[in-house]
């Protein structure tokens, strides 16, 4: 199972999130529309690897080609929050895409240490989301 405990401090994560914010704030309205439209991805990216993570608990079955999709998307999310200075939250998602490539390749204390857990991501960007629109 993918949740894992963090080593960043969720106080760290608010800090830098609260400086994105103020900075998007004064962003052009296409600049918000893009982190908003980045931000729902990552909500439906937790959600699709959730359903995945179920379903692979029940049945027992991989699939490659869903590993590989999900790789696709959270590596994607990574390169568009890297653009939009969420870097925090694109590196988890790197992270994500990287483990989701080859789950034997990155060390569970490594992981561990990522603090990528689908529910505290999810969480994250529906904070931001939030923020954004309020």
């Amino acid at each position: 199972m993918i949740e894992v405990v963090t080593a960043i401090s969720l106080w760290e994560l608010v800090k830098h999130a609260g400086s994105w914010l103020n900075n998007l704030r004064r962003a052009k309205k296409s600049r918000q529309q893009e982190s908003i439209a980045a931000l729902r991805k990552v909500v439906i990216a937790a959600r699709q690897t959730s359903s995945y993570l179920r379903k692979l608990q029940q049945t027992g079955k991989q699939s490659h080609k869903v590993e590989a999709q999900l790789s696709t998307s959270w590596t994607e999310l990574g390169y568009a929050l890297e653009d939009l200075k969420l870097t925090k939250l694109a590196k988890r998602c790197q992270i994500m895409g990287k483990h989701w490539a080859d789950s034997k390749k990155l060390e569970q204390d490594y992981l561990d240490k990522a603090d990528i857990g689908l529910e505290r991501m999810e969480q994250l960007a529906n904070q931001l989301l939030q923020n954004i629109q309020k």
